[in-house]
């Protein structure tokens, strides 16, 4: 797997000697108040990012780390999971960012390089993206980008504190993409 890079972002695929940057980056708690993980200790992190390298090697998921090319330092992480080669789809989820990079370009940018790359070098059909029913800050964001919603997939999952998470659906097709790239170039990457 390869490196995907503009000026604004590395993602880079997520490996074993990216641990200590991935948790020195974890440590703020609001980024895991809609997600599944909590990376604020160090175990955790290991488990991660082992967790990425078994999936990368049965060839469902691929891992990314985010790197600020500002700075060169890692600020998150994101994934294309469920990967289907037999139906040419995936999802693009599991981002985390720093939360002294939210509302940048930073996040509109590992976006746009992994669609562009989804479509322009996987040729895939369709990309879907998932966030709860309660991240709204997530929702307007996929909704930013262009992503069309589907619905909402009830009762879907349990959050790691119980409870109960609905889950909005979005995504992205094949059809779609030449309009959604034109609009990021225009409006979104700066």
């Amino acid at each position: 797997m390869k490196k995907l890079e503009n000026n604004v972002v590395q993602l880079i695929p997520m490996e074993l000697e990216h641990v200590e940057r991935i948790y020195e980056a974890a440590q703020d708690k609001r980024i895991w108040e809609h997600m599944s993980v909590d990376l604020t200790e160090k175990n955790c992190v290991l488990q991660y990012v082992q967790d990425a390298l078994q999936k990368r090697e049965h060839g469902t998921d691929i891992a990314f780390v985010i790197v600020n090319k500002n700075t060169e330092k890692i600020i998150g992480a994101t994934w294309l999971l469920d990967i289907s080669k037999q139906h040419k789809c995936l999802e693009i989820g599991s981002t985390w960012i720093n939360p002294n990079f939210w509302r940048t370009n930073i996040n509109t940018n590992c976006k746009y390089l992994l669609l562009k790359y989804c479509f322009e070098e996987l040729h895939l059909n369709r990309v879907q993206i998932k966030t709860g029913h309660e991240n709204f800050r997530s929702q307007k964001a996929i909704e930013r980008i262009g992503a069309v919603k589907e619905g909402i997939l009830r009762n879907h999952m349990i959050r790691k504190e119980g409870i109960i998470r609905h889950t909005v659906l979005y995504s992205v097709i094949k059809e779609e993409w030449a309009k959604v790239k034109k609009h990021f170039e225009g409006h979104l990457l700066n």
